[in-house]
């Protein structure tokens, strides 16, 4: 281990806890915080300030935003007939980026992972029954992943919607299984959108 000293050490200890961050690219980003000027680093870190206190979930959605409703939710000009299920908001920006999709989201805030201890009472189900039954949604699309989780946690959905009568489907082709959806490319994500199947 190189000899750094007690605050060096301490944050790259602390970078290290950011997913995909090993010590090695911790190190890079210390050499780059004590080679910066001192304005860039306070930008840097009231930026993080600033989003750790302005960002919240969307009241309707879960989706992040720093209003009570997300820009996606307040947009006139999408279809709020047609829900699309995802897992967390790092799934709706992958769905977004890929522009084919013209509908709202709902955001679980996680999946049905008996290992982990997460059960359907720990995600936003009850919130999205509400809203079935109180909006005139015409069609929901399942697109949680494609993983044991993800599978489990559409197959729950689908017993507690499919009674309610609205059109359920579940995105398609491209997405293999084990994968999560914010990794996908956005060409796969909107084949998958297209080519959803009735559930």
């Amino acid at each position: 281990m190189a000899n750094y000293t007690d605050s060096i050490e301490k944050l790259i200890e602390s970078l290290i806890r950011f997913p995909g961050v090993g010590r090695r690219s911790a190190e890079r980003i210390v050499n780059y915080i004590l080679s910066a000027s001192k304005d860039e680093i306070k930008v840097l870190s009231e930026a993080i300030i600033k989003v750790k206190e302005n960002v919240k979930f969307c009241r309707a959605c879960n989706n992040l935003s720093e209003e009570e409703l997300c820009k996606i939710c307040q947009d006139a000009g999408r279809s709020k007939e047609i829900v699309c299920i995802v897992e967390k908001p790092s799934d709706v920006t992958a769905i977004e980026k890929a522009g084919s999709f013209r509908g709202v989201y709902h955001v679980l805030l996680g999946s049905i992972s008996p290992l982990e201890g997460r059960g359907p009472s720990d995600l936003k189900i009850e919130q999205l029954l509400e809203r079935i039954k109180q909006n005139n949604i015409k069609e929901i699309i399942i697109a949680t992943d494609a993983d044991t989780e993800g599978e489990t946690t559409a197959m729950y959905l689908t017993k507690l919607i499919k009674p309610m009568g609205v059109n359920l489907t579940r995105i398609g082709l491209g997405l293999p299984f084990g994968s999560n959806l914010e990794y996908a490319d956005t060409t796969t994500l909107s084949k998958s959108l297209e080519s959803r199947r009735a559930l």
